[in-house]
């Protein structure tokens, strides 16, 4: 038979017999199969055990869901803190590049970048100018102490300098030793610059939600600063 459908072209017609068969399975009815003589899982009977396993224990479709925590702001890939970091009383002055980062990951999270601030100016009260709206933008309200423009910090970093104090030395410490093996000197002592004014951090603003660049400041300056965060699952945390 399979010889007399090939030499009389048969063969493509009983395919199509084959595939022309429904495509829903029904009682009786002959199940249609793909162009790979292929069927869908989903035609597949499940069993009590698959069934179950279909809640998944009771869990909820929110609680797999990717969230953010109720003081940050949902940023689609990440979250980032409404609010700027709150300084304590006794800290006040003592928020630098390196404050901010370490507390930032203290928090679980990290200090964004100016790019990161920047694409969130339009759902972010960012700091920002006197002449900004309140209602948008972090704006100084208060005269009483002066009336100044605001900025925040970022995590990137920029250098004013060249060669290779520009961003920081490690320094040689006293004691040091030369490798005798290769007749190498004893290093001549140098002071270590873990802190230095050329390197800096970039600032940002609202700039009227559009975001815009506010300069640079040394990485030992005090700034304010927010964190961000990478999502959860689950439904969102309240405030801490």
């Amino acid at each position: 038979m399979a010889l007399l459908l090939s030499v009389t072209g048969a063969a493509d017609a009983a395919r199509q017999i084959l595939v022309a068969a429904v495509s829903t399975p029904k009682p009786g009815a002959v199940l249609r199969l793909n162009e790979k003589a292929q069927f869908p899982a989903s035609v597949i009977p499940k069993v009590n055990s698959a069934r179950s396993s279909d809640s998944l224990s009771g869990v909820k479709l929110a609680d797999l869901q990717m969230t953010c925590d109720a003081i940050t702001v949902d940023m689609q890939t990440f979250c980032v803190m409404t609010n700027p970091y709150p300084v304590p009383p006794e800290d006040v002055g003592m928020n630098s590049y390196f404050y901010a980062s370490q507390k930032c990951t203290d928090m679980g999270g990290w200090l964004p970048t100016a790019a990161q601030l920047i694409g969130a100016a339009p759902l972010v009260k960012l700091a920002s100018t006197i002449d900004d709206s309140p209602l948008t933008a972090s704006v100084d309200l208060d005269k009483t102490d002066g009336w100044r423009d605001r900025r925040e910090m970022s995590s990137t970093l920029v250098t004013t300098q060249s060669g290779s104090n520009a961003a920081g030395t490690l320094g040689v410490t006293t004691g040091s030793l030369g490798n005798p093996l290769t007749g190498e000197p004893d290093p001549v002592p140098r002071p270590r610059v873990p802190s230095p004014e050329s390197l800096q951090y970039v600032t940002v603003f609202d700039n009227k939600d559009r975001g815009g660049f506010a300069g640079s400041k040394a990485v030992s300056q005090p700034e304010n600063f927010r964190c961000a965060f990478n999502k959860f699952q689950g439904p969102p945390r309240g405030g801490e």
